[in-house]
């Protein structure tokens, strides 16, 4: 997210701003700056007197104007963060020290899965006085191009697999694939690519079978691979539920009916939202899937949902994955 890569940026400078309000759905880079500003602002000595961490539960704006308004002692700032601030009570009794805040102070507000009514005086000011971070949920389709830049970062290539298979494992929890990927950093040497091998081993996806292997079998209609993945899948304690793994079927046949309205092939990986590494495979599976066919493969995965979640009789899921992949198949 570029705002917030910005505040960071001036952070590292000692650009300080005296109010940062931070808030939205994404609080992977709401606490990437507060914990920057926590770690880096004072040295250790200087935070025993000058560093003052509240939750928004406890306090309300009036106590808070009063933390910020402190001046440093042997040191030339005063760090106030205000964790969990979307909890802070009659927090519209800050707007007075948004208008004129000490300049030594950092006060650092953390408003985390929501924002401030911008109809409200506070809201207003808020937007106009602090430096102001909105944050948003990165959609899933751009999170394998994040995963790619965040391992680049850290001196690792990805292989598009890879960062697939990492996407839909570890879902749009930024902060969790963030630290996947700092753990991958520190067992695997610098210019290292990530493999698809790698996450299996690191981070949990199945190593005999998982939804990817069923997507590419399933794409190529290679009948016996499907057949042993749906057996490996049905059996007692497998970690492949069906709720889990339809919706990516779903997903991946949505894809494949889209190639077929496609006119200019080369735009596949924009309007697929995918790498251009997978476009091939797609292809591939629209030359097997006509559109008629895929029209009654999406209805056969959303009849086969509600059968996994009880609707329409109960089915175990042995017989469950069976019935499903022969009709999508057939």
């Amino acid at each position: 997210m570029t705002e917030a890569l910005a505040i960071l940026r001036d952070l590292k400078a000692k650009n300080y701003k005296p109010v940062y309000f931070l808030c939205g759905d994404e609080p992977y880079y709401i606490d990437l700056i507060s914990d920057y500003i926590e770690e880096n602002v004072l040295d250790e000595g200087e935070r025993s007197f000058n560093q003052t961490i509240l939750y928004g539960r406890d306090v309300d704006g009036g106590t808070i104007a009063g933390e910020a308004k402190r001046y440093p002692m042997m040191s030339e700032h005063t760090v106030v963060i205000i964790k969990e601030a979307q909890h802070i009570k009659k927090i519209e009794d800050l707007a007075g020290y948004l208008q004129a805040p000490l300049e030594s102070t950092l006060l650092v507000l953390c408003y985390k899965y929501k924002t401030p009514d911008g109809r409200t005086d506070f809201g207003k000011k808020v937007k106009k006085l602090a430096t102001y971070l909105e944050t948003k949920k990165l959609y899933d389709n751009k999170l394998p191009e994040w995963i790619t830049a965040y391992a680049s970062n850290h001196k690792l290539r990805t292989h598009p697999q890879a960062a697939v298979m990492m996407a839909e494992f570890l879902g749009n929890d930024l902060s969790k694939i963030a630290n996947e990927i700092n753990k991958l950093a520190i067992n695997l040497p610098a210019g290292s690519e990530i493999l698809a091998s790698h996450v299996q081993e690191n981070i949990g996806v199945s190593k005999d079978y998982n939804v990817f292997e069923l997507q590419t079998a399933l794409g190529q209609k290679d009948v016996l691979k499907c057949n042993k993945i749906a057996n490996y899948f049905g059996k007692p304690g497998s970690d492949a539920p069906p709720q889990m793994i339809i919706p990516s079927l779903y997903g991946y046949f949505i894809k494949v009916m889209l190639m077929h309205k496609l006119t200019d092939k080369t735009q596949a990986a924009k309007v697929l939202g995918v790498h251009p590494f997978f476009v091939k495979e797609y292809e591939i599976a629209s030359r097997l899937y006509n559109p008629m066919k895929l029209v009654n493969v999406i209805s056969t995965l959303r009849e086969y949902d509600m059968k996994s979640k009880g609707i329409n009789g109960t089915i175990d899921n042995a017989a469950l994955y069976k019935e499903m992949i022969f009709k999508i198949l057939h």
